[in-house]
Parts: structure tokens; sequence; C-alpha cells
């Protein structure tokens, strides 16, 4: 009998915020899967160790949680006055495919520093000390992201003091902007940032009922509930949702309705393809909490609390691009967003999560009637863990 043998694809094992996931270069990829198809997302199923109807991930480099099964493709950019196309994949544990539909706001400081180190910034442009403005343009979505990665002695400077809850250990802050984060092309909207029109719609859920909701596409589309709406006070960690097969159902109902509503999808049955967006966050005025690392936190110290879904369960800490959805529905008055914290103006929200809290900024308009973003500002690290080569039989893809 034959065997297959395996095969080295040169790789680095990198976590970006709150999340990580395998970062390769375009050029190190096998032929075949240097272009989009089933031979690229394959590999990078058998490199995850996906699908897994175990949910373990034993056999591969993912973690089994939404949050670090992901793969990154960087190559220099096509686009003009950019440095490197990012292009991020999520892969499902345990169903059969990668989901392409959106970026990932975390992994795009790892993008950024992964640009440096792969040597595709002009080195002209990389200072010996200082801060070096990498322009990231984001595949997906179409989106150019701007990350300030701090250099040290001409090498990306990964140790710090930067502390961002859901992650153990500080590190080196890195400065992301998302330059107008409104998705485009996608929902009855034709592109706006609210697809349906309004700041507040009444969302009828088979088997939950009529919600409120704020439905946006800042960052990544999302759908906002209030918590106490669905039997919840905002203030709730993983245990308590994803213990609860009941709460799951209720919540992916309430996911596959938005999709319907926000174009994204014509028939429920497309959102089983469709597991990365929308996300739903359900929010609450502030309140006293422990986050899951036994922190204390104030409500004197947060605007609102959230809580999102990503991939069938609730998050660990915030997506990124769910972090720009909520400060951008924070800054335009009377969505559920802004309400819950309080209403009026502002540029910026500190909301709590289940890992803590995060700041994000976000500055918005009102032009011909349409609100529209014009930038999102956050703060992340990002590290390498292990670089060389993953291994995969030659067979897998």
């Amino acid at each position: 009998m034959s065997h297959t043998p395996q095969i080295k694809i040169p790789a680095t094992y990198m976590r970006g915020g709150t999340s990580k996931g395998v970062f390769f270069r375009l050029e190190d990829l096998p032929a075949s899967a240097q272009q989009p198809g089933a031979a690229r997302d394959r590999l990078l199923q058998r490199v995850i160790g996906s699908p897994d109807p175990y949910a373990k991930h034993t056999d591969g480099m993912g973690g089994a949680t939404s949050s670090t099964s992901k793969c990154v493709i960087i190559s220099p950019s096509s686009k003009p006055d950019h440095d490197v196309d990012y292009l991020y994949g999520q892969v499902s544990i345990d169903i059969d495919f990668v989901d392409w539909s959106g970026n990932c706001g975390n992994l795009s400081t790892g993008a950024g520093a992964f640009a440096l180190h792969a040597g595709y910034v002009d080195p002209a442009r990389v200072p010996q000390n200082g801060i070096c403005e990498v322009r990231i343009w984001q595949a997906n979505i179409n989106k150019t992201i701007i990350a300030h990665v701090p250099v040290t002695d001409g090498q990306v400077q990964e140790t710090g003091d930067f502390e961002l809850d859901g992650v153990t250990f500080p590190a080196a802050e890195i400065v992301l902007e998302f330059i107008d984060p409104a998705d485009e092309g996608e929902g009855e909207g034709g592109g706006a940032m609210f697809p349906t029109g309004n700041l507040v719609d009444t969302l009828d859920v088979p088997g939950v009922g009529a919600l409120q909701a704020t439905m946006i596409t800042a960052g990544i589309p999302t759908v906002f509930v209030n918590a106490v709406d669905i039997g919840y006070t905002g203030a709730e960690l993983q245990p308590v949702i994803n213990d609860d097969n009941a709460a799951l159902i209720k919540l992916e109902a309430i996911r596959v309705a938005g999709a319907l509503r926000m174009g994204l999808i014509k028939a429920p049955e497309e959102a089983l393809k469709r597991q990365h967006t929308p996300k739903v966050v359900f929010v609450a005025p502030p309140q006293d909490y422990v986050s899951s690392g036994n922190k204390q936190i104030h409500a004197a110290d947060i605007d609102l609390n959230a809580r999102a879904m990503s991939m069938g369960k609730l998050h660990h800490a915030m997506m990124g691009t769910a972090s720009v959805a909520i400060a951008t529905a924070a800054a335009v008055p009377g969505t559920l967003v802004n309400l819950a914290a309080g209403g009026g103006q502002r540029d910026a929200v500190r909301f709590g999560h289940p890992s803590g809290t995060l700041r994000v900024g976000a500055a918005v308009s009102q032009v011909d009637g349409q609100w529209t973003v014009t930038k999102a500002v956050m703060s992340r690290s990002a590290r390498i863990l292990m670089e060389g080569w993953v291994r995969v039989p030659g067979d897998a893809f």
C-alpha cells in the first residue's frame, strides 16, 4: 500500500488581540491553494484540524473555539498606497466549510505586525525606533486598516506593558484605525450603514417573538438586541449561554432572522454556510459584575455592557470587528447601543464584556439624512507564538 507523504508549508502561529491563527505568505502556499477555491479551503481546514466531529482540533493547529480556528493569508498589496493585502478565513470547527464573509478585527493587529516580520513594508518607511504605519487592504470586505506598529532596533516590538482584557500577559500596544468601516454592497439598503434604513427595527424571530433590534454593517454586520428582551442581564459569562442549548438555539434564531432582514441571505438554510456573519450582540446599561478572570468591573467605569455571539457560542471577550460595530452604533443617537449607554452624542465608548472592558472610538456624521462612519480606533497587541512550517498530508487538498 502506498502512502502520500506530508508536505511542509512555511507558516507563523500568531496571536492578535484576543484571537490567534495560522499566518501564511501567499507565495508560500502550494500552487493550487494560491487561488480561492476548494484546494485552498481544504488545505486550511487540514491545517486547523477541521471538520472535527469531536470539536477538539486534536489533529491540527486550531484551538476548537471561534477565536482560535482562524487562518490568514498575507501578500504584497494589489492596491495603490497599501503595503499588504490581508485575507482572513474563519474555519468552522465541526462543519465542512471556511467562511470568507468578513474580517477578524483582532487578527488585523497581527496582519500589521506580520507585514513587517515578512519584509513586505518598504524598509525606507520602517524607523529604527518609533512607530511604523502599516497600510493594510482587508481583502474580504475591501476596506483599509492602518496599523501603528511599534519598532525597536529596526524590529517589531512585541513585548511591553499594554494590558488587554481577555489576554493573560501584557505586550506592546498596536493602535488600529479602521477607515470607512461600514460594509458595502450587501443588504436591502444598498451599502448603507443601517441596511434597513432604520436605527431600530422590530425583528420577528420564529420561536422567540418580536424584538427591537439595531442592525448595522460597521466593522462587521451585527444585530443588536436588548439583553432584557431575551431574558438576560447583559452581565453573563460564557457558561450561562454556552452550556444552555436552548439559549444557543434562541440566539441563532435571532442571527438568522437578522441576516434575512439585512439581506445577507435569501433563505434560512443559507445561514449554515455563513456562520461568521452577522454577529449577534445583546446590550444592557452598565452594571457591576465579576469578569471571567475574577476582575471586579464597576458600573461607574463603563458606559454599557455587551455580550457577543461568535460562530454559535458566546465570545470570551469581544471581537475587534464587533467592537467597531458597538462604538459606531453607540455614537449614533437613538440606536439600542446608544440608549443602553445613556443616549446623547459620543465619540468613544467603554463597554464591559465577559473578560473585562474595552474602549473604542468612532467618528460618525450624517450626510443627506444617512449616517456614515469615517473611522474607528482601538488598541490591541500581537505576538508571534511559533514560526517554521506546518505539515499536512500531501493528499489533503
